[in-house]
This record gives C-alpha cells, structure tokens and sequence, in this order.
C-alpha cells in the first residue's frame, strides 16, 4: 500500500508541476519537427535519467538525521508550491516565449535514431535542477520509497511527454496554463504542511 501511495503521490504531483514547463513546450517543439514515436522516446529517456538522478540524491538525504531531512524536504515544497503560484500569470505568455526560443534551437529536420538522440540531448540539458527533479527528491528524503517514487515521477514526466507530442497544440488552445499552475502550487502545499505535520510527535 506504501508503495502505491508512493506511486500515485509522485505521479499526481509531477503532473501539473510539469505540464505548463518549458518541458512540456520543449518536448511539443520537438514533435513538430521531427516524428513523435522517436521524440518520445527520447525524452522519455532523457526523464529516466533525471528521476533516477533525483532519487538517488533523496535517497543519500535521507540518510541523513530525519528532522532536519524532514524540514528539508518541507521547505522544497513549499518553494515548489511559491514558484509555482507566483508564475501562474504569467505561465501562458511564457509558454509562448518558451517555444520561439526551443523552435529557433531546433531547425534540423532528423528522423528515426538521429531525432530521438536529438530529443534526449534538449531534454536532458533542459531538466538539470528542475522543479520536478527537485520535488522527486523531496519526496524520497522525506522517507517514501525511492522505487515507486522513480516510477511514479518517471511515468507522470513520460505521460507529460506524450501529451506535448500528439496533443500539444490542442491543449495549449483549450487548457489555461496558469489554472495547471495553481493546481501544482496548492498540491506542493498540501505536501508541504503534511510533511511539517509528520514532525509533531
């Protein structure tokens, strides 16, 4: 039961966090330049790396005494949720700028190994130190496990992935990414609060 909490909890807050991202747009930029099998896998691959990444470093916190680890993991949170709440106004204009400036990086037209090697490198360099590689660490060094928190993270970025390949365009029109925003600010709070909650005997 842990570990489908673990799961779900990784999975439902990587969600929002990324989907009005720059990669969320990077990804959609990608698929209309070359085709979306190998852009997906690509950043797909690109995304296994970052979580297992971010799992290990939480997992190295959490070895470390569990109250300052705790207040750790509290504080990515709630900066999380602050980052977030703070740029949901402005998240649709960005997400405008965001694709000018990934289009005018990608002008080759690539197709099969070649475009999904491309996809993995914007992507790969894209995520360093993201809010999502972040809050996947949190998540381990506040004490779930690091397996189906990879998991959870690692499909939530992939579902992200694919939905900017096949539906990028139609989603953009139809769905505010400012209300996104706010949605993962007020999930990174709830995580925030709980994980300070955890701290009282």
């Amino acid at each position: 039961m842990e570990w489908i909490s673990a799961f779900l909890t990784a999975f439902v807050l990587i969600v929002p966090v990324e989907l009005p991202d720059k990669t969320f747009v990077a990804t959609l930029v990608l698929g209309t330049r070359y085709r979306p099998w190998p852009v997906w896998i690509g950043v797909t691959a690109a995304f296994g790396v970052q979580c297992l990444v971010a799992v290990v470093a939480g997992t190295l916190i959490s070895k470390l005494p569990a109250t300052p680890v705790k207040l750790f993991a509290a504080v990515m949170f709630a900066i999380g949720a602050v980052v977030l709440f703070r740029g949901a106004r402005k998240a649709d204009a960005e997400g405008a700028e965001q694709e000018k400036e990934y289009e005018q990086k990608v002008t080759e037209s690539r197709t099969g190994l070649r475009a999904a090697t491309a996809s993995f490198l914007v992507l790969f360099a894209a995520e360093w130190g993201d809010l999502s590689q972040l809050i996947t660490a949190g998540l381990v060094a506040s004490g779930r496990p690091g397996v189906p928190v990879f998991f959870g993270a690692w499909f939530g970025l992939a579902a992200v992935a694919g939905a900017a390949v096949l539906l990028g365009r139609w989603l953009l029109k139809r769905v505010r990414l400012s209300v996104i925003r706010y949605v993962g600010a007020g999930v990174c709070a709830v995580l925030a609060a709980v994980t300070v909650i955890s701290l009282v005997p």
